[in-house]
């Protein structure tokens, strides 16, 4: 018996953000206290199938972005095509007690409630947002919805599901919104399927590539003002960090601009604010997770409009943890190192777990 907390590291997934969510877990097994915890690595397939992986598997895996192959296979998902068996786990890879896991899953099939679910019924204490937040955090178009009926300012928008595909219109949609629009699937992250239009021809072409990542897209009005990003931490006390800007050098803070162009964008931490901006951004950061129901961790994203509004763009409850991520470097800044991010989202992963535990489940 080492003392240490047993942690899994959930990383990979089927979604298009494979590839980030390697490099956020590589960073997040890399700076965790091998003397406080022992490290599970396990990594989902493209093809749904979940191996237990070793450090050397998963720098392999971070440096081609992409997971291969192991005899080490944990989870087969309906094995034979067949629907009769869902899951089956070999004997011989099985991993024991779990005290914690850490999903570091980006997109659908990860940050959406599913692997949340999937933990909750077997009663593991996971790290991140519960169910329902998870969900809400994932969809654009509930998101904005919520946060429109909370009071929080969002950017005008409409949305459109897989049967209404062609009876989308770019002259109503120019007459509503204006142009430049934007584009984007609502439920994806990491800038993937998202275009700034301004013509019909690609718009045409946008609205045909948001709907290959999902069957419900949204539209929204442009929004002109500075790209803040604030981190918020905490289960029923949440704290804002200190906010910082994303000065995109392409028209927008695209996929390229953060994941393969290294001069894509500067980030500036902290942002040169005013002190009471600041704490205006910081209460509506907090107000905004509270709202979708957010727990342990989440990137507040933000427009400062030259008058001084602010508008939440979106919430991303799983951000990305790699060493020059937003999320970990504004903790940072405000005084909180990654090393201690984790050891506290670990434990407020805890906490919730041994909360509602304590909850009734009979009437006797």
């Amino acid at each position: 018996m080492t003392g240490k907390l047993r942690v899994a590291i959930l990383y990979g997934g089927k979604s298009a953000e494979h590839e980030i969510s390697l490099q956020s877990a590589k960073s997040v097994a890399e700076v965790m206290d091998k003397n406080k915890y022992e490290i599970i690595l396990i990594g989902i397939g493209r093809d749904g199938k979940w191996y237990l992986d070793s450090e050397q598997k998963l720098l392999a895996a971070s440096g081609s972005g992409e997971i291969t192959e192991s005899e080490n296979l944990l989870i087969k998902v309906n094995p034979g095509g067949t629907q009769s068996h869902l899951l089956e786990c070999p004997e011989e890879t099985a991993i024991g007690h779990l005290d914690v896991v850490f999903p570091v899953l980006h997109g659908p099939l990860g940050e959406d409630g599913a692997v949340q679910g999937f933990l909750k019924l077997a009663n593991v204490p996971f790290v991140g947002a519960d169910v329902l937040g998870s969900a809400i955090g994932m969809d654009k178009d509930v998101m904005k919805r919520l946060l429109r009926d909370a009071g929080i300012p969002v950017a005008r928008f409409m949305v459109f599901a897989w049967l209404q595909k062609d009876k989308i219109n770019f002259s109503q949609i120019k007459k509503e919104l204006g142009l430049p629009c934007f584009i984007k699937p609502a439920n994806l992250g990491s800038s993937v399927g998202i275009h700034r239009v301004s013509d019909e021809k690609s718009f045409i072409t946008a609205v045909a590539d948001a709907f290959h990542y999902d069957r419900k897209i949204i539209i929204e009005e442009t929004i002109r003002g500075r790209e803040i990003e604030c981190s918020v931490l905490g289960n029923e006390n949440p704290l804002a960090s200190i906010p910082g800007e994303i000065i995109p050098k392409h028209d927008f803070y695209s996929y390229e601009a953060k994941y393969l162009d290294e001069h894509g964008a500067l980030l500036e931490i902290p942002a040169k604010l005013p002190q009471d901006a600041v704490k205006d951004i910081q209460a509506l950061a907090v107000k905004a997770y509270q709202v979708l129901c957010c727990e342990g961790m989440a990137r507040v994203d933000m427009f400062l409009c030259p008058d001084n509004n602010i508008f939440i763009n979106e919430i991303n409850t799983i951000p990305g943890f790699t060493r020059i991520s937003m999320y970990p470097k504004l903790w940072e800044a405000s005084g909180l190192s990654y090393s201690r991010l984790i050891d506290r989202l670990i434990e407020l992963a805890i906490d919730r777990h041994e909360k509602t535990n304590r909850l009734k489940s009979t009437f006797r």
